[in-house]
């Protein structure tokens, strides 16, 4: 195409609307592309050794071609040879001008950058790559540049809620690391992937937040793992309260009566007809069901159930209850009552299924019930987890923590950043 072509050159002008530069010349290439050369408007620049502002000119730095968004869909190359200038300050040094569209070293315009960063939202590299035909270094580069690997508490806001839990790198449980969140209203904010979960290393990072912010902490979730809650305890003190996630606590239970389930099923197998026993398949989701959202076909397998097995059916009846104590809306001493109440109901029983959650009751009590205080849960946490095991999936796991923490950080935001 004409490069002379006047119309098409002010309009290539006006649709880059770049800063203190001029369409110099345009054309495309064999397959389509647009080559458009540009030359600086600006007069001068900052010397790199001194910081004065110089205007003695050096002639010009080398060529640079950059790769810009697509106008009327078809790629765009810019071309530009930036002006250098001589200072008269120790040396005589020449500085190349700089321009705030595009950084040093880097192939694309930083429009272009964040447009392959909105691009890697909730995809890979490696499909971008494909897709833009760039390299995977040449992305990974951008997201250098613009993400860092670890927070920028300046950009954090007080927040009252942190939340802390662990995922593994590798499949088969293998290499847990710490996730560490906060909770700003509806969002979600990744504050660290901490390389294990000791205590230790929690505590280290509990203290690197800037004591602005950690003053402002009144709640910190987590699961009933004793490092978490012992170096939230030693960094924060009694001003925050920990509180043990209803998720977990609830999963710890409703595997107690699981447990029975199986148990019982096992024995009827072996004491009832097989006709009899046929009559128990999908009895589990019935048990598992919350009592509202149970269907006349629910009530008379778990009726049909319970005749053989009253120790279960009591059971199912005491998990309900406890269920109830955490639905309702009561003061975290009203709670304690209920529980402890809840607890002598179940030792005057013969059901013992529940041992095992009684005793971890009692020693984490303190923790359980300040959930009554704010009804804060884990819930944030548990659905970045779940994003975070999409993301490992999604490039085929992630080991290097600084990447991973990148990665979610991009997910959480790079709609709201770059789109």
């Amino acid at each position: 195409m004409d490069s002379n072509n006047e119309p098409l050159r002010q309009a290539i002008e006006l649709l880059l609307d770049l800063p203190n530069v001029q369409v110099q010349a345009v054309h495309q290439d064999r397959n389509g592309s647009y080559i458009v050369t540009l030359v600086s408007t600006e007069h001068g620049a900052t010397c790199h050794k001194c910081n004065k502002r110089i205007d003695k000119s050096n002639g010009h730095g080398e060529w640079v071609t950059l790769r810009h968004t697509a106008i009327f869909e078809k790629p765009v190359y810019l071309r530009i040879r930036l002006p250098r200038y001589q200072c008269d300050c120790d040396g005589e040094p020449t500085t190349t001008q700089q321009v705030s569209w595009f950084t040093r070293r880097s192939p694309f315009t930083k429009a272009y950058e964040a447009y392959l960063l909105l691009e890697c939202v909730n995809s890979t590299t490696a499909d971008v790559a494909i897709k833009k035909k760039v390299t995977c270094d040449e992305i990974q580069g951008v997201i250098d540049r613009n993400i860092r690997k670890s927070v920028d508490w300046s950009t954090i806001e007080p927040f009252e809620v942190i939340g802390i839990d662990e995922i593994s790198l590798k499949k088969g449980h293998k290499d847990f690391v710490a996730i560490v969140t906060a909770r700003q209203g509806n969002e979600t904010r990744i504050l660290g992937v901490l390389e294990d979960r000791t205590k230790e290393t929690v505590i280290k990072f509990f203290r690197s937040i800037p004591k602005v912010l950690r003053r402002a902490v009144r709640y910190v979730c987590s699961d009933m793992y004793d490092g978490f809650i012992n170096a939230a305890k030693e960094v924060f003190g009694k001003k925050v309260r920990i509180v043990a996630d209803r998720f977990h606590v609830a999963k710890l239970y409703r595997d107690n009566l699981e447990d029975l389930r199986k148990k019982e099923l096992r024995r009827l197998k072996r004491e009832l007809p097989a006709a009899t026993y046929k009559e128990f398949k999908g009895v589990m989701w019935s048990l598992r069901k919350k009592e509202a959202d149970l269907t006349a076909d629910d009530e008379t397998a778990l009726e049909q159930l319970f005749k053989y097995s009253p120790c279960l059916q009591q059971a199912y009846l005491f998990r309900n209850q406890l269920t109830a104590i955490f639905d309702r809306r009561m003061t975290r001493a009203q709670a304690k009552h209920q529980l402890n109440a809840w607890v002598g109901r179940i030792k005057r029983s013969a059901i013992r299924c529940f041992d095992g959650f009684i005793k971890t009751l009692m020693a984490r009590k303190d923790e359980i019930t300040n959930y009554f205080v704010g009804r804060h849960n884990s819930g944030f946490v548990e659905g970045l987890n779940n994003k975070i095991k999409v993301i490992k999936r999604r490039c085929y796991g992630i080991l290097n923590l600084g990447h991973l923490f990148q990665r979610i950080q991009l997910d959480l935001v790079g709609y709201k950043l770059y789109a």
